[in-house]
């Protein structure tokens, strides 16, 4: 069986290593892979699926500091990766988990305004966290939470 190819911005390409490694599902090689040079799109779900699953293990100290260091990482790159994303998905960005995943991991840091921030970076993508408000709602939720901190 030859070697396997995917759909990526209008184009039939091989399967890279990054690929290989965000659809593995295996942290080790995800985390290894993202040195390699990629299309935007595998960039964008190598991350996501590296903060996704760190997100998950975020009890763990270690976990914890991959996350937000994978998630800081993969919205600053968002800039990049967005238009790609969009055009591939026709036209339309997908839920990019990254965004709830770490404005959580902040808001459980204490650390309000920068999960604020993180949700208004994602309202200017035009993006959505799948909930019924969405991720103005996040931030009321999460203005409530600070105003009671400091009280």
């Amino acid at each position: 069986m030859g070697e396997p190819f995917i759909y990526r911005m209008g184009h039939h390409i091989k399967a890279d290593k990054v690929f290989e490694a965000w659809s593995s599902g295996d942290l080790n090689k995800m985390l290894k892979a993202r040195s390699i040079k990629t299309n935007p799109i595998d960039r964008h779900f190598l991350l996501q699926s590296i903060v996704e699953i760190t997100y998950r293990r975020r009890k763990e100290p270690q976990m914890r500091r991959i996350c937000r260091e994978i998630a800081e990482q993969h919205i600053s790159e968002f800039v990049v990766l967005a238009p790609a994303l969009k055009q591939d998905m026709g036209g339309d960005l997908p839920i990019v988990s990254t965004f709830q995943h770490f404005a959580t991991l902040l808001a459980e840091d204490g650390d309000y305004e920068s999960a604020i921030k993180v949700c208004d970076t994602a309202i200017n993508y035009g993006l959505h966290d799948g909930t019924q408000g969405g991720f103005e709602g996040r931030i009321d939720r999460l203005k409530k939470k600070r105003a009671s901190q400091k009280q």
